[in-house]
């Protein structure tokens, strides 16, 4: 009997250390993501709530306008918003190796920002775009909004808007995008959802 009581105890024992350690595992994993916004943190939609997809790893399978071939996979995640209509955002996080290492990540996507409407007419005949400077935000290490607009004919024109900060170590770009220009763009509310983002992050 005492042989039989101790052979269980032993396997229940072991279970329980193997789940704590599954578990702990776990909260580790989910602990690694830097803090996202949520639905709520978004410009409001007028006619409709935001839904927020799940914080996930690595960089969203197909990259948002302007974002192509800018976002090292090593350290993102990413999560994606929607609503009801045309309106949606995603917003991209890395975690990079060193201050200096995100601060040239900042620096480029910047960039890659600001030329994002040239180097879109230069690949579509016929189309027309334009882009503002928002200014820069003074949140943790800086953030800066962009505005870019795009059209083609006999189609609806779409405006996007780009928000990257960074906290120490931490790059964040948050895209939000609908059909219309940049008059119906709601800056205002989206440097303040720029900032929510900045500093959510976990340097």
């Amino acid at each position: 009997m005492l042989r039989r009581f101790s052979t269980a105890f032993a396997t229940t024992a072991t279970a329980a250390a193997a789940l704590l350690l599954a578990t702990s595992a776990t909260a580790t994993a989910a602990a690694s993501a830097p803090g996202f916004l949520g639905g709520a943190d978004l410009p409001p939609h007028p006619s409709s709530p935001w839904y927020a997809g799940k914080v996930t790893k690595g960089l969203p399978e197909f990259a948002p306008f302007c974002l192509d071939g800018v976002l090292p996979a090593a350290g993102g995640w990413h999560r994606d918003f929607g609503t009801d209509y045309d309106t949606g955002a995603t917003q991209i996080s890395v975690r990079t190796a060193s201050n200096a290492a995100a601060a040239k990540l900042a620096t480029a996507l910047e960039r890659k920002v600001a030329a994002c409407a040239a180097d879109w007419l230069r690949t579509t005949p016929g189309g027309t775009a334009s882009w503002q400077d928002y200014g820069k935000l003074p949140v943790e290490e800086g953030a800066h909004v962009y505005g870019v607009h795009t059209s083609v004919p006999d189609s609806e024109p779409g405006v996007h808007l780009y928000g990257i900060g960074r906290d120490g170590v931490t790059v964040t770009v948050v895209k939000w995008g609908q059909m219309g220009n940049l008059g119906d763009a709601p800056v205002p509310a989206f440097k303040k959802t720029t900032t929510t983002a900045v500093n959510k992050l976990n340097p």
